[in-house]
C-alpha cells in the first residue's frame, strides 16, 4: 500500500525527465489532476490526458525546449510525517520566482504567488524550477 501518493506522482515525473521521456503515466486522483493542471499553466507539462482504463490514468507530456526538460527540480516539501504550514507572508520565492511552489489552500491548489496574492496560507505540498 502507498502511503505518500503525491510523492508517488513527483517521483515519476522527476525520473521521466531524467531518462529524457516525453510523457508519463501516474493513478488519477482529484488532487493529482489538480497538481497536474498547475504544472500544465505554469509550462511544466504540455498536456494532461485522463485514461478510461480501470483504474484510471492521468498521461502527463512533459513540456521540453529543444532537448532541455522544462523541470529542472521538482520536489516534496510536506511529508506525511512532518507537513510544512506556511501564513501567506511567510510563502517565499522559489529560484527568485523562476520556480514554483504549489499550495494546498482552504480555496484549492495553487502556486505561491497566487496564495501571496490573496493571502491565503496553507500547506506547501512541492516545489518545482
Amino acid at each position: 500500500m502507498m502511503t505518500d501518493p503525491i510523492a508517488d506522482m513527483l517521483t515519476r515525473i522527476r525520473n521521466a525527465v531524467l531518462a529524457g521521456r516525453r510523457s508519463v503515466e501516474i493513478p488519477a486522483s482529484k488532487l493529482k489532476k489538480a497538481l497536474a493542471e498547475i504544472l500544465q499553466k505554469e509550462g511544466f507539462v504540455e498536456q494532461i490526458e485522463l485514461t478510461d482504463a480501470k483504474p484510471a490514468m492521468l498521461m502527463l507530456t512533459l513540456t521540453y525546449r529543444g532537448k532541455q526538460p522544462a523541470i529542472h527540480h521538482i520536489a516534496r516539501e510536506s511529508k506525511p510525517g512532518h507537513r510544512q504550514y506556511r501564513p501567506a507572508d511567510e510563502l517565499t520565492s522559489v529560484l527568485n520566482g523562476y520556480g514554483i511552489s504549489i499550495i494546498s489552500t482552504s480555496q484549492g491548489l495553487m502556486t505561491n504567488k497566487e496564495a501571496r496574492k490573496r493571502g491565503i496560507g496553507g500547506e506547501v505540498i512541492c516545489s518545482v524550477y
